[in-house]
């Protein structure tokens, strides 16, 4: 029996989100590229263990404990695969049919680049709509004024974040904002592929809700660190975003 190597590292992090995680698993093993799957669950202690369970037979890994954070159990399970490509996506997201087949080609395409990057949706969940999230063709001014990709949409050469060591665990909101940053700086631009291929979910328990003032102290010193400066951009939307999310809420 032949077994096909897997392209793709996919690392799930979750925490009590045993509501969304089978959308997210499904999403994964829907996508036409052999996958290996790791489940880096946080010790959850609602249904999650019940659903990885039921997935069990497909995933190439998985652990349930307390650990050192998001980007700590993120680290570990792509430490565990072997796949030439990486990525994570969270429990309460998912991704669009062939997405991933999308940012894997367009990686094939272009050589030099060191991750790839799509476009995704924001899903309401209050309301059940979509909008599109705010992604943009890379640009190192642009990056420097907002997070111009979309974590869920993006696919990582294994040599180029082994290069970089992962993610930077001192981080809690703005790890992937780091690493773009980070990945640029050494290899070049990241590649932008014109098309959807992520859902972000939008729910109230989002750490980017609950954690606010963190998510911009964290962003405001990842730009001042990679790109020298902060745009006056940064100390006009903070205060606004801040007071006008706790309001709306």
């Amino acid at each position: 029996m032949t077994t096909v190597k897997p392209l793709v590292t996919v690392v799930v992090p979750s925490y009590n989100q045993g509501c969304y995680l089978e959308q997210a698993l499904a999403s994964v093993f829907d996508q036409q590229l052999p996958v290996e799957v790791f489940v880096m669950d946080g010790g959850s202690k609602d249904r999650s263990l019940a659903i990885i369970h039921e997935w069990e037979h497909r995933l190439s890994g998985w652990r349930s404990h307390p650990d050192q954070g998001q980007a700590a159990a993120i680290n570990e399970g792509i430490g565990w695969g072997e796949a030439p490509f990486v990525c994570w996506l969270n429990s309460d997201d998912w991704l669009l049919p062939a997405g991933l087949t999308y940012l894997y080609q367009a990686l094939q395409q272009s050589l030099e680049a060191p991750a790839a990057y799509g476009r995704s949706w924001n899903f309401i969940e209050k309301t059940g709509n979509r909008r599109a999230v705010w992604v943009e063709p890379f640009n190192e001014r642009r990056l420097a004024l907002r997070c111009i990709i979309s974590q869920p949409a993006t696919l990582i050469r294994r040599s180029a974040w082994e290069v970089m060591g992962g993610l930077n665990e001192n981080l809690h909101m703005a790890m992937d904002y780091d690493l773009w940053w980070r990945l640029f700086k050494r290899f070049g631009r990241l590649h932008f592929v014109d098309r959807f291929v992520a859902v972000n979910r939008d729910h109230m328990a989002t750490k980017t809700k609950n954690q606010r003032r963190l998510h911009y102290q964290e962003a405001i010193r990842t730009v001042r660190q990679h790109y020298g400066r902060v745009p006056l951009k940064w100390w006009l939307a903070q205060p606004y975003a801040i007071w006008f999310k706790a309001l709306h809420r």
